[in-house]
């Protein structure tokens, strides 16, 4: 249950983006200026493009793995959003758009995508919904209390914004990457034996073959 915590931290990219990023750019204390019109559209978009990048990812996490995506994501996430602040301190609107874009809507996708199905594989039947619920929600909750913090630590005036704020939310996507490093891989484990310690993965050859079967009913009852 605390690698869930602290994989749930993750949470801290919409923060950035949505909360602290809009606040930054948009409040007369903070002195960017940037329209709130502008920083309406970013949610919308974001997305948007979360919903086209979504798929491809969980392909791909039946292919290679939920931990590889989950901490390309938490990582790239991560340093993408030095450059996200950093482009609103420059006051760069497209910039500060093509930034959240790129760590909300495409990289933290990564996380996104995979953490629905990797949290339950995580546990056993007979505690899966209540360890995901419970853990994932007091990651969150944490969470939660991260604007607070961004304020006291880079409140109106301060300097190095970008940096100091940047620092604690790549911290946190750190702690995320390495909570889901620590963790087994699942996507190879047959469902009776998630969460048990001495499954064994199906071979990858066979897993490819039960795979592409599976997809192959699957079009054919859709034909």
């Amino acid at each position: 249950m605390l690698r869930v915590i602290c994989m749930a931290l993750m949470n801290v990219i919409p923060v950035v983006a949505t909360i602290f990023g809009a606040a930054y750019a948009v409040q007369p204390a903070y002195g960017i200026g940037f329209s709130k019109d502008i920083y309406l559209w970013i949610p919308v978009l974001g997305n948007i493009l979360a919903v086209l990048v979504i798929p491809f990812v969980g392909n791909l996490s039946d292919k290679i793995g939920r931990r590889p995506c989950i901490i390309v994501g938490a990582l790239g996430s991560g340093l993408l959003s030095f450059g996200y602040l950093y482009a609103i301190s420059i006051k760069s609107v497209p910039l500060a758009v093509v930034m959240s874009l790129l760590m909300w809507g495409v990289v933290y996708q990564g996380y996104n995508a995979v953490f629905s199905a990797f949290y339950p594989e995580l546990f056993q039947t007979r505690i899966r919904v209540s360890a995901m619920a419970i853990s994932q929600n007091l990651g969150t909750a944490i969470t939660a209390m991260l604007p607070a913090l961004f304020a006291a630590v880079a409140p109106p005036g301060s300097q190095n914004i970008p940096l100091t704020v940047g620092s604690i939310a790549f911290g946190i996507t750190v702690i995320a990457a390495v909570a889901a490093l620590s963790a087994r891989e699942t996507y190879r484990i047959h469902m009776n034996d998630l969460g048990k310690k001495d499954a064994v993965p199906v071979p990858k050859e066979e897993y490819d073959r039960l795979r592409e079967q599976t997809l192959s009913d699957t079009r054919l009852a859709k034909a």
